[in-house]
C-alpha cells in the first residue's frame, strides 16, 4: 500500500499513515474458529434462502419435475466448487498485498506493477470497491430478514412482528461492531460451527430420502436443465447465484485472518455442511415435492423447528458480520490509496492490524440496511435485488487477477488467459442472469454503489486538482532552512513546531508564518507522525531528532497502530536527547485549507461542492494528536479549486 496523507483542511497535519502487514499471532484453531464466525457467516446462511428461490424459478407453473431439482442442485454444486473452491480459495486469495486482501489491495497490487499507474485499473478498482459496498447493504437485509421470516412456520400470528424483529436485531449489530471484530469472532465462532454442524446433520439426514439426489454431481443434469428450459433457465442461474453469495468475503476479510485458516476452514467445515445440507433439500424435496415453499425449515422435525429458527437467526446476524468487516477493511484501504478522505480508523485488537472499526461507515451501513428492510419487507422481495452488485465485483476481481498471475506471477499468458478466461464465462454468465433483476430491485444495490463511485471519483479528481494547485507553491524545506540561517528575519523567544506529512517539503504553516508575521522563532521542529506496524512502540524508539542547522531540527514520533499519539506527552521524552520540550513556551503550527469553487473550475460546480463537503469531513488533527488547543496556531489558505 502507498503511504497516505489525506487531503482537506487539515492537510499538512502531520501524519503519515504506514500501515502494517497483519500479525496473526492467535493459534491456527482460534484464527480458524474466528475465520468461521466473521468471514462465512453470508455464504453459510444461504441455503435459507437460495434452494428455495431457485425452485420457484426453476417452475413456470408451480410443479417441479425431477430434472428441475436435479439441475438446480447441480448448478448449485458446480457454482461452489469452481467460484468458491477453485477461484477463490485456491488462486484469488494468493493475490495479496502485504497480507491484505480485497478488491482495492487486488487493483493496488495490479497497478503497481506498472510504471504508468494506468487510470483503466484504478477506475476498475473504483467500481468493484462500489459493488461490494451495494451488496454490504443487501446482505445484512436479506440474510436476518429470511432467518425471522422462519417464525410464521413456528406460528401465523407472529408475522406482523417479522420486520420489528429483524429492526431491532440489526441495529443491535450495528451497535455492537464498537467493540471490534476480535471480540465478535471470539462470540460468533463457536455460533457458526454449531450452525454448520447442524445444517450439515440434518441435510445428511434427508439424503436418504432420496439417494438419487447424488446424480446432481454431474453436470450433466444442469446443462440438461438450462437446454430444456429456455424461458426459466437465465432466472433460475441468478437465484443459483445465491448460494454463493458472500464468497467475495473471502478475500476482502483476507487481512484479518490469513489465507491458510480462511481455506481450512472453507475445505474441512463449510464446504462439506453446505454441500450435505443442499444434497439434503434436493432429496427432501424429490421425495416430498410439495413442500418446496420453504423446504429449509420444512424439512426440520417439529421438535427441531424452532431451535433450528433461533440459530439461523444468531447465524444470519453472523452472515452480516461478514460483510460488515469486509467493508471496514475496503474503507480502510480506500483511505490509504486516496479514495476517500481521512476517516476516524480505530484498531480494536492488539494482535492483529487487520480488525479495525470505522463509526461513520458503520452508521451509514445501519441506516440504509434499515431502509431496504422497510422498503422490501421479505426476503423474496430482497432477493431480486440481490446478486447484481456480487456478479460484477466477482468480474472486476477475475479481470484484476489476470493482471497479478501474468505481471506479478509471472505466468505465461496462454496459461493465465485459459484459466480467467474460464472463470469471465462464469462470471458473465451470472451478470447476464442477474441483471434481468433490475427492475424487480437490483436497482437498489445499483444506486448505493453509483453514490459510492460519485464519491469516489469526485475525491480523486480533487484531490488531484488541489495537488496541482499547492505543488507550485511548495519549497524545499533545505532550501528555506539554509536562507533563514544565513539572513534569519527577527527571532522571537519560544519554540514552533510545525506538523507536516512531507518532512522534506517546507510545511505551509511555516511558509504563511513568515509571510505575514516577518518573525522566526528561536526554535522550529518540523514535526512528522508515523504510524508503525507493531501494536506498541518502545519509547527509546519513540522519538528521532535530526538537526538541521541552529534554526531548525526535523523530529519523527512513532508510534504503534493501537496507540493513541499523544505529541504534547511524546515530545518530553526528547529531553533524553537534548531537547529542552517546554510545552508553555511552545506553539503548535497547524494548516488549514478553505476550499472555494472556482467560477472556472474544470469540474462542475455540484462536483466542486461535493469534494469540499467531502474534504471538511477528515479528521480534526488538534484532537486526533491530543494538543492542547491553547497551543495551537492554526493558519488558514484559500485555495480556489
Amino acid at each position: 500500500m502507498n503511504d497516505h496523507q489525506a487531503v482537506g483542511d487539515d492537510c499538512d497535519n502531520g501524519s503519515v499513515s504506514y500501515e502494517p502487514e497483519p500479525h496473526h499471532k492467535e493459534a491456527f484453531p482460534v484464527l480458524v474458529l474466528g475465520a468461521l464466525g466473521v468471514v462465512y457467516g453470508d455464504i453459510g446462511t444461504s441455503p435459507i434462502y437460495a434452494f428455495r428461490e431457485a425452485l420457484h424459478a426453476a417452475s413456470l407453473d408451480g410443479s417441479l419435475s425431477r430434472t428441475d431439482v436435479l439441475g438446480v442442485v447441480s448448478m448449485i454444486f458446480w457454482a461452489l466448487a469452481l467460484i468458491v473452491t477453485i477461484k477463490y480459495v485456491i488462486f484469488v486469495l494468493r493475490a495479496d498485498n502485504d497480507g491484505e486482501g480485497g478488491i482495492l489491495s487486488l487493483m493496488a497490487l495490479a497497478r503497481s506493477s506498472f510504471k504508468s499507474r494506468p487510470q483503466l485499473i484504478l477506475g476498475l478498482g473504483i467500481v468493484g470497491a462500489s459493488l461490494f459496498y451495494g451488496d454490504a447493504v443487501i446482505t445484512p437485509a436479506i440474510s436476518v430478514l429470511s432467518a425471522v421470516e422462519g417464525l410464521e412456520i413456528v406460528t401465523p400470528t407472529l408475522k406482523p412482528f417479522i420486520v420489528p424483529i429483524t429492526i431491532v436485531i440489526l441495529l443491535t449489530l450495528f451497535s455492537i461492531q464498537k467493540f471490534g471484530t476480535a471480540s465478535v469472532a471470539k462470540i460468533f465462532g463457536p455460533i457458526t460451527l454449531i450452525w454448520f454442524l447442524a445444517i450439515g446433520f440434518f441435510g445428511l439426514l434427508h439424503i436418504a430420502d432420496d439417494l438419487s439426489i447424488f446424480a446432481a454431481v454431474n453436470p450433466y443434469y444442469a446443462f440438461e436443465y438450462i437446454m430444456n428450459n429456455p424461458q426459466t433457465a437465465f432466472p433460475t442461474i441468478g437465484t443459483v447465484f445465491l448460494a454463493v453469495t458472500g464468497a467475495e468475503a473471502l478475500y476482502a476479510d483476507l487481512g484479518h485472518f490469513g489465507r491458510k485458516p480462511i481455506a481450512t476452514a472453507w475445505m474441512w467445515v463449510v464446504f462439506p455442511c453446505l454441500l450435505l445440507n443442499y444434497f439434503g433439500q434436493g432429496a427432501f424435496i424429490l421425495a416430498y415435492p410439495d413442500e418446496a415453499k420453504n423446504p429449509f425449515f420444512e424439512m426440520f422435525p417439529h421438535w427441531a423447528l424452532l431451535p433450528m429458527v433461533l440459530l439461523a437467526t444468531m447465524a444470519t446476524v453472523i452472515a452480516s458480520q461478514a460483510v460488515i468487516s469486509g467493508a471496514y477493511s475496503l474503507s480502510r484501504q480506500a483511505v490509504q490509496l486516496n479514495l476517500l478522505p481521512r476517516l476516524n480508523i480505530e484498531h480494536t485488537s492488539e494482535k492483529q492490524s487487520g480488525q479495525v472499526y470505522l463509526p461513520k461507515v458503520n452508521a451509514l451501513l445501519g441506516i440504509v440496511v434499515v431502509l431496504l428492510v422497510l422498503g422490501f419487507e421479505r426476503s423474496s422481495n430482497l432477493a431480486s435485488a440481490y446478486g447484481i452488485a456480487v456478479t460484477g465485483n466477482m468480474l472486476v476481481t477475475t479481470i484484476l487477477l489476470f493482471i497479478v498471475m501474468t505481471r506479478i506471477w509471472k505466468w505465461s499468458l496462454w496459461l493465465a488467459a485459459t484459466l480467467t478466461g474460464c472463470f469471465l464465462i462464469i462470471d458473465l454468465t451470472f451478470v447476464s442472469a442477474n441483471l434481468i433483476k433490475v427492475v424487480d430491485g437490483g436497482w437498489a444495490s445499483l444506486v448505493v454503489a453509483f453514490l459510492i463511485v460519485l464519491i469516489m471519483f469526485t475525491w480523486v479528481r480533487g484531490s488531484r486538482k488541489l495537488f496541482e494547485k499547492t505543488r507550485k507553491g511548495e519549497v524545499p524545506l533545505a532550501l528555506i532552512s539554509k536562507k533563514m540561517a544565513e539572513n534569519p528575519p527577527t527571532l522571537v523567544p519560544g519554540t514552533a513546531v510545525f506538523l507536516t506529512g512531507d518532512p522534506k517539503s517546507t510545511p505551509t504553516a511555516l511558509m504563511h508564518s513568515l509571510k505575514h508575521y516577518k518573525v522566526l522563532h528561536q526554535n522550529n521542529v518540523i514535526l512528522t507522525v508515523i504510524t508503525a506496524p507493531s501494536p506498541l512502540v518502545k519509547k527509546s524508539d519513540r522519538v528521532r531528532i535530526e538537526p538541521i542547522n541552529d534554526l531548525f531540527m526535523r523530529v519523527t514520533l512513532t508510534f504503534g497502530y493501537m496507540e493513541r499519539p499523544n505529541i504534547p506527552r511524546t515530545l518530553a521524552i526528547c529531553r533524553k536527547q537534548g531537547w529542552k520540550f517546554d510545552i508553555m513556551t511552545t506553539s503548535f503550527f497547524l494548516s488549514r485549507r478553505s476550499l472555494k469553487a472556482s467560477a472556472r473550475s474544470e469540474m462542475p460546480h455540484w462536483q466542486d461542492r461535493l469534494f469540499i463537503a467531502l474534504a471538511k469531513s477528515a479528521s480534526d488533527a488538534t484532537e486526533y494528536f491530543q494538543i492542547p488547543t491553547g497551543r495551537v496556531v492554526e493558519i488558514g489558505t484559500q485555495v480556489n479549486i
